[in-house]
């Protein structure tokens, strides 16, 4: 076996992969890069899944970063539980073919519960008082407070939110390198998601976004400078490319007003009812998934949203059947966003009456994913005197609100989740064991195959992807 490490530095492009970036470009230039055909939806936790089991979410089922539970009647979104998804991944295939293979996944999606030895990834604590304390989960437990001894609270108000930034990205690094020396994984998986936030709130323009290329670049090579000491093979990849978008659709609003959407208020204010309602989407980033109580509904949806603007494609299930995402856990239909347009969650019509999580990062209440968490509401006065004041009630054990997040959709610069992408826009993969990539383009399922060979030197069996 050959020791592989793994960085996903996600939203990297060709695009912008120059001057900014001479680490990555010099790593590019030694070595091959290809395109990846971005997999469907192009989001976090289906094309993670995708990269490590080489299958479509047809087959192992993450249709979307988060989706509705049907026999729930609930919308969730970024569950955790590797049992999710339903097939094997990389590392479970791996140990059958050799039992001393080990893997470190560091921050990659559906990170708990599997068969990897040493996983390590998000997991706050939540108090009763409406605080939510940084932490993490690890395998073995023990990691918890061994990785947070030695580097400190895991930075989760970095990670996520208006105040994103490289010192998360930097945490999973240096967590990633210590778990090196302490255990030597045969496979090391790195999530460095800082190129994600930036281009969301600002959008994918080079010279605007010029600092934080500089730093992910660093940090990126610190690594292959770290892990080229351990004679490891280092794989530079990413999950899908950020396009620019000025146009907001707000989905469950057009279903509203058609009289297709159930509505439950509590103390003057609205929560989708999911269950009660004849139709309404899950929106995520540039794709919605429509889920339909009513089969008498059908036509009218779909003919109803084809009309929206700035829908590109409604798929039927033919549709998903093509895109490979015909999937129980997939709506009805699947709306596909025009390149310069995004799915938003909202559902309100009048702000006073938005539920009171919607000015709030958070991320497992909300029924869609809600990029505008990104931002500081604009229209605050003196917004870090504002945001210090509601944590040191916080820290003092008051019931407050982080009511900060705007409500202004068009604050939004970039998305992903579209299939067809301009060619400087797709994810990339970059390798200095050129002779595994054999084309100038690869599918998203074909990653798994290359991660294979890095490992054994050979591909995967017959009966694998």
């Amino acid at each position: 076996m050959q020791k592989t490490v793994v960085l996903n530095v996600v939203g990297l492009t060709p695009k912008l992969l120059g001057q900014y970036m001479p680490n990555l470009l010099h790593w590019a230039e030694q070595g091959k890069m290809t395109a990846i055909q971005p997999a469907f939806p192009a989001v976090t936790s289906t094309v993670q899944t995708t990269y490590l089991t080489g299958k479509r979410p047809s087959e192992h089922g993450i249709v979307a970063n988060g989706w509705y539970f049907r026999d729930r009647c609930e919308i969730k979104f970024w569950r955790q539980a590797n049992p999710l998804v339903q097939v094997p991944k990389l590392w479970d295939r791996a140990k059958t073919k050799d039992p001393s293979f080990t893997c470190a996944n560091l921050f990659w999606w559906y990170n708990m519960y599997s068969t990897a030895n040493y996983e390590v990834t998000p997991r706050p604590m939540y108090f009763a008082d409406g605080r939510k304390i940084p932490d993490i989960n690890t395998k073995p437990a023990r990691l918890r407070s061994q990785l947070q001894t030695q580097l400190g609270q895991f930075p989760l108000f970095n990670f996520w939110g208006p105040n994103s930034s490289i010192i998360s990205s930097q945490w999973i690094a240096d967590a990633a390198r210590w778990l090196e020396q302490q255990y030597d994984p045969t496979l090391t998986l790195i999530y460095l998601p800082h190129l994600d936030y930036c281009q969301q709130k600002i959008g994918p323009d080079v010279d605007a976004i010029a600092p934080e290329l500089q730093a992910i670049d660093r940090l990126c090579g610190e690594l292959i400078d770290a892990y080229q000491t351990r004679h490891a093979q280092v794989i530079v990849l990413s999950e899908y490319g950020i396009v620019p978008v000025n146009q907001p659709i707000h989905l469950n609003r057009i279903l509203r007003q058609a009289g297709l959407l159930e509505l439950r208020e509590e103390q003057g204010r609205e929560l989708l009812n999911a269950g009660a309602s004849r139709a309404f989407a899950v929106a995520d980033h540039q794709v919605a998934h429509i889920y339909i109580n009513d089969p008498a509904a059908l036509k009218q949806v779909r003919t109803l949203v084809e009309s929206v603007p700035g829908v590109d494609q409604v798929l039927d299930a033919a549709g998903k059947q093509r895109y490979q995402i015909d999937h129980p856990r997939a709506g009805e239909l699947v709306a596909i966003a025009a390149p310069n347009a995004w799915f938003t969650y909202y559902y309100w019509q009048d702000d006073n009456r938005a539920p009171d999580f919607a000015r709030t990062v958070d991320i497992h209440r909300k029924p869609g994913f809600d990029p505008v968490e990104l931002f500081l509401d604009p229209t605050l006065s003196l917004p870090a005197l504002n945001v210090g004041w509601k944590l040191l009630q916080k820290r003092l054990g008051f019931r407050t609100l982080m009511d900060v997040i705007p409500l202004d959709a068009t604050l939004v610069r970039g998305s992903h989740g579209r299939h067809s992408v301009q060619a400087n826009e797709k994810p990339l993969l970059i390798t200095q064991q050129s002779d595994r990539l054999k084309t100038e383009e690869i599918e998203a399922t074909e990653v798994y195959s290359i991660l294979w060979q890095h490992i054994f030197s050979e591909p995967p069996p017959p009966s694998e992807p």
